[in-house]
């Protein structure tokens, strides 16, 4: 009789491991199209904003525009999205949880040992919920307002008015800013 159960055991423990693992794979898919809305969108914002007032016009376009496309593409999807960063310019919406601060950890040192930053990725079941986040490496059309030394000082004068406690300066185009983080409830 122990045989036999054994038996079973082993015969449905690979098919088990194998739906999971599929199910797995149809979330990751789906996270990813999901998202790969947001970052478009906002480019495409912010490029005009750039084009019509300049740099310093556009930040606003970061603290206001962004979270609405995010929970535009939220309503849509069923997805909760948002950015996060380890270097924060918007405390209240930008600082990650505890999942998404190890995912970003993991990100700069997989980018560090030379993983390219716009192929980091990480997506995982915990609980009743799928996680998703990707990584979010510098543009060039980000250093207008995050680079080391491209931020004028005008930039700088509305950067320190609207975010008094910025953090998210001083980069390079190509290293990571943060990334997007998505997560939905599942079954």
């Amino acid at each position: 009789m122990k045989k036999q159960i054994l038996l079973a055991a082993l015969l449905i423990a690979p098919w088990t491991g194998a739906q999971a693992f599929a199910e797995g794979d149809a979330m990751l898919d789906e996270a990813r199209k999901v998202a790969m809305l947001l970052p478009p969108k906002l480019m495409a914002t912010l490029q005009d904003e750039i084009g019509k007032t300049g740099f310093q016009g556009a930040i606003p376009v970061c603290k206001e525009s962004a979270p609405k496309i995010a929970g535009a593409v939220s309503q849509e999807t069923g997805w909760k999205i948002r950015r996060v960063s380890l270097k924060t310019r918007n405390e209240t919406r930008a600082t990650p949880d505890a999942w998404e601060k190890a995912v970003l950890e993991e990100f700069d040192k997989r980018a560090a040992a030379g993983e390219p930053p716009a192929k980091l990725e990480k997506g995982e079941k915990i609980g009743n919920e799928y996680r998703y986040a990707k990584a979010l490496p510098v543009q060039s059309l980000c250093l207008g307002c995050h680079g080391k030394d491209e931020v004028t000082p005008a930039v700088k004068e509305v950067l320190s008015k609207t975010y008094p406690n910025d953090h998210a300066i001083g980069y390079v185009e190509g290293q990571i800013r943060g990334a997007i983080s998505i997560r939905k409830a599942v079954p």
